[in-house]
């Protein structure tokens, strides 16, 4: 069961300003189990790409907060998921259809050990 996983950067991200809980392991965890990934961030698109070029990290988009909607639309999946800090996170992730997640590395985590595909 493959899912979208779209994540802020600031305030959610171990290598975020200010960091936050999830980690980057997170990350390729998400991506090795086949999961859609991406950033969904204020930053710049051009600014996102990089980051993950610097932590060696294919990310499957970077987005803007604003463009969530076209991402749903871009991959098919069984579930569609925002993990984000703020109100602002929440408010553009429920308007794009996608269930919101604060920050939490244990919520995260427990998702993905849900979603697990396994042989």
């Amino acid at each position: 069961m493959r899912l979208v996983l779209s994540f802020d950067i600031d305030g959610t991200l171990e290598i975020g300003d200010p960091p936050g809980p999830v980690l980057l392991e997170t990350i390729r965890l998400a991506a090795r189990l086949g999961h859609v990934i991406g950033s969904c961030s204020d930053r710049p698109l051009s600014h996102q790409a990089d980051l993950w070029k610097d932590h060696r990290l294919a990310m499957d988009f970077v987005a803007l907060k604003t463009d969530l909607p076209a991402i749903r639309e871009r991959f098919s999946a069984a579930g569609y998921y925002h993990i984000g800090d703020t109100d602002v996170d929440r408010h553009y992730a429920t308007v794009a259809g996608f269930i919101y997640l604060p920050p939490d590395l244990a919520v995260v985590q427990e998702l993905l050990a849900f979603h697990y595909p396994g042989p």
